[in-house]
């Protein structure tokens, strides 16, 4: 689901990243909440479904501002 206020292409890419993210912490035996202290997110109450880790931090990579080619 996409939320309203990102642009659909963004938010389509957040979600790509970050499902890549989780996945390679997945493989190195990490937990979710190791992923989303990745991302600065708070940890001590992570879920234990990854879809719902995922979303998490492609919200957060969608909040940060977009960076201006030189």
């Amino acid at each position: 689901m996409t939320p309203n206020n990102v642009n659909p292409v963004q938010w389509q890419q957040s979600v790509g990243y970050a499902r890549s993210v989780c996945a390679r912490v997945f493989r190195d035996g990490g937990q979710p909440s190791d992923a989303l202290a990745a991302f600065g997110l708070d940890a001590a109450s992570a879920p234990t479904d990854w879809s719902v880790v995922v979303d998490r931090i492609a919200t957060q990579i969608s909040k940060a501002p977009a960076r201006k080619a030189a």
